[in-house]
């Protein structure tokens, strides 16, 4: 453990929901509900108003629109969060050369490694600057914990949500953490903390105090152990810097089971593209190619086939995607499809024809079936491709609008921009309407830029 509080956890608020406040000024301050919209959609993100019914990430679509009737449901527009989200890291990255992101919206800083920070009141003073700069920046909010260890920086920024900044004091973390309840720790989830709660084990001090033999006896030697040392606030790991990325792959959750073969293949193929789109997109190809199958009764299968060299090339991942899924049985019907690329390089082999002839041969031998229940991941919804509820569009006499919902041939657009002071206009259109098209997110902030393109 450090003596200083230089280990800064960053967690955007709300994320996903905050930026459809930010760019819709008829959603400020109301509820957004971000996710899959059908009816096996879950929620990727809950905005404060909308958590305030219950509504929390993961839950499944049905459940929050019950809970919560009149709040606005979106579908996410990844793109959009991912060009913020860079935005963001990079005002991390300014401060340090060691930043670990988590996810889209958090992550590690070692501000030591950067020469920014070097004891409470500066680690502090750097804090507040990142906050106020993301604001200038994104017109977002973020959470901010900073502390001597990775475990309590982050239990911190969830302290000081939403958009607050809370720093623990070295020598005052065993008097913290001591009252907390154990699913304050990381690692104990829903299962953990209930055995423990059978134990007699509640909070943090009781762990502590119930000893490393017994945590072992209660949860196994490598969990009793890790738990033990969390409980007297111990926590060496290092901020790792990012890592690249290990794989590229997209799915879709549809709301009917598929039973058509021919649609299934069609829907493989579609998937293929949009894979190699975002892998030519991250200037990267790979080596192997991985189809994902979830059936009607939730098993999930996987097959894989390597190549002989990487490839970025639509017709080869194509091809081998078919075969792959020659190999899976989709009787009875098909929840889920997936295409992804593992084995990334910066370089494409330029072979591809040699690449296509020895995946047919290597096919059968590559392959791979793994049959689990994963969770459902955040989707693109498929209900509403052409016009999903949320999305942006341009109509050539009204300008910039979003789609608040289409349906019975009709689509519904509020016109309005991020900047605007209130809510826009609506109007209705065919969903055919020729002056109507789809449109790239605006900047959230005057000035700004979206995908590096300023405005």
């Amino acid at each position: 453990m450090r003596n200083a509080p230089t280990i800064l956890h960053l967690d955007m608020d709300a994320f996903f929901a905050s930026v459809e406040q930010a760019s819709k000024p008829s959603l400020r301050g109301k509820a957004v509900v971000v996710g899959g919209l059908g009816p096996r959609g879950v929620v990727a993100t809950a905005s404060y108003e909308a958590r305030v019914f219950g509504v929390h990430s993961a839950m499944p679509m049905g459940q929050a629109r019950r809970l919560a009737p009149n709040a606005a449901y979106l579908v996410p527009r990844f793109g959009l969060y991912r060009s913020i989200s860079e935005q963001v890291m990079g005002l991390l990255r300014g401060l340090s050369p060691l930043v670990e992101p988590l996810s889209l919206d958090e992550a590690f800083v070692d501000l030591e490694a950067g020469a920014v920070a070097w004891d409470a009141a500066s680690a502090q003073l750097v804090g507040e600057r990142l906050r106020a700069d993301i604001r200038a920046v994104t017109g977002l909010s973020g959470s901010v914990g900073l502390a001597a260890s990775k475990m309590l920086a982050k239990i911190a920024s969830e302290q000081a949500k939403p958009d607050g900044l809370v720093l623990i004091e070295p020598g005052t973390e065993r008097a913290m953490l001591g009252p907390m309840t154990v699913r304050t720790l990381p690692g104990v989830g829903p299962a953990t903390g209930d055995h423990l709660r059978r134990a007699g084990i509640t909070t943090v001090d009781e762990i502590a105090e119930a000893g490393e033999d017994e945590l072992v006896r209660l949860l196994g030697k490598a969990h009793g152990h890790a738990l033990y040392a969390m409980a007297l606030a111990h926590d060496e790991r290092p901020v790792v810097a990012e890592r690249e990325a290990k794989s590229v792959s997209v799915e879709d959750t549809y709301d009917v089971d598929i039973h058509d073969r021919l649609r299934v293949g069609m829907e493989v193929q579609r998937l293929a593209d949009r894979c190699v789109r975002r892998l030519r997109g991250a200037g990267l190809s790979g080596r192997t190619i991985v189809l994902k199958v979830r059936r009607y009764d939730f098993s999930t299968l996987t097959r894989s086939e390597t190549l002989r060299g990487p490839t970025d090339d639509p017709a080869v991942v194509r091809e081998a995607a078919a075969r792959l899924l020659d190999s899976v049985d989709t009787t009875g019907g098909v929840r889920l499809l997936g295409v992804g690329v593992t084995g990334l390089a910066d370089y494409t082999q330029e072979d591809l024809f040699a690449q296509a002839a020895a995946g047919a041969e290597g096919a059968a031998g590559s392959s791979a079936e793994e049959d689990v229940a994963e969770p459902v991941t955040e989707q693109e919804a498929v209900a509403e491709r052409r016009w999903p509820a949320g999305h942006d569009v341009r109509h050539a006499q009204y300008g910039h609008g979003w789609v608040q919902g289409s349906g019975l041939g009709r689509v519904t657009v509020r016109f309005e921009t991020p900047g605007a002071p209130g809510p826009g206009r609506v109007r209705t259109f065919r969903v055919d309407d020729p002056e109507l098209e789809p449109a790239e997110p605006l900047p959230l902030v005057p000035g700004g830029s979206v995908d590096g393109v300023r405005a």
